[in-house]
């Protein structure tokens, strides 16, 4: 293979190269051909995961536990109450003891630090399962289904409409990194790291694209090419919740608004879903356009790409 990721982590997609997301997709693409013909690909076969989880998951922790059981791997479930992560146990400790069992760990945590921590301290790769800053293998797998449904990145255009969150700042270093222009929808108050808007513009510049952020929705989705939106209120924000309802207001999509994206846009969405919110039911699941549970089914493939290639 052209680019050598062994042994590497994948804390953020701000740490790849054009060339390594390109790689990583392709090999999922392969594995993912594999997997439908019924052929073996035991690639970790005797490999040992252990996978860290301070928050609940359905789509993280099962797509990753059957992509391991796929690979011919063993995964270890470590849930919030197992390991106390950094409180009855301390992360540089956890991290050196894991690596003397598991060729690899996983880990949904709730600050970037912690994770970032965890690879500074392990000696095998640390991947991030999503954290507050960041979500790479979800957006890995985003960008497999776009490549899938539009058969190539450069010259299309992605919208975002929603929280500035961890989704739309690993989106915007995504997308900008294959060539997409980028806009980003935001109420006020609610735009996505300046920090990482900043990295985005820089790696747009490099691949002749563009980021835009914008408080207008309208203006974010017309004619876009790829339409995406994530829940107003995530984990750990559940006291904020009535106060994003109001502040989101006139942010979700329905069919009126995504009549104003391109008329074969695609339509995604991380889930889980809030109906009403930021999206409507039907939307998801009768409207021709949504690849939403393509996507979804794409995180597999996406990570057993990541894993395959980093261990």
């Amino acid at each position: 293979m052209a680019v050598k990721l062994k042994g590497r982590d994948l804390l953020t997609l701000g740490d790849l190269t054009l060339e390594e997301i390109i790689q990583i997709l392709e090999y999922a693409q392969a594995l993912k051909l594999k997997h439908y013909a019924g052929e073996a690909h035991k690639l970790l076969s005797g490999k040992n995961v252990a996978m860290i989880f301070q928050k609940p998951s359905l789509r993280t922790r099962v797509s990753f536990e059957i992509g391991l059981n796929h690979l011919g791997a063993h995964a270890v479930y470590l849930a919030p109450g197992d390991i106390k992560l950094g409180e009855r146990e301390g992360v540089a400790d956890i991290a050196k003891v894991l690596s003397r069992y598991a060729d690899c760990i996983v880990a949904r945590v709730f600050a970037h630090e912690t994770v970032a921590s965890l690879a500074e301290f392990a000696s095998v790769p640390v991947i991030n399962a999503l954290c507050d800053t960041y979500h790479p293998c979800q957006v890995l797998a985003d960008l497999l289904t776009i490549w899938e449904k539009k058969g190539e990145f450069e010259g299309l255009k992605f919208a975002y409409i929603g929280d500035g969150n961890n989704m739309a700042n690993s989106l915007m270093l995504g997308c900008s990194a294959v060539g997409m222009d980028v806009s980003i929808g935001t109420p006020p108050d609610y735009e996505p790291n300046q920090r990482i808007v900043d990295m985005a513009r820089e790696i747009a510049a490099e691949r002749g694209g563009e980021v835009l952020i914008t408080n207008d929705v309208m203006q974010a989705i017309e004619e876009a090419d790829v339409v995406y939106t994530d829940v107003w209120t995530g984990m750990g924000q559940e006291k904020e919740a009535e106060a994003r309802k109001k502040a989101f207001k006139g942010y979700g999509l329905n069919a009126e608004v995504l009549s104003h994206a391109a008329p074969d846009a695609t339509l995604l969405h991380c889930l889980p879903a809030h109906y009403g919110e930021e999206i409507t039911y039907d939307l998801i699941h009768d409207d021709p356009r949504s690849a939403v549970f393509d996507q979804a089914e794409n995180r597999m493939h996406a990570q057993k790409a990541v894993l395959a290639l980093l261990i």
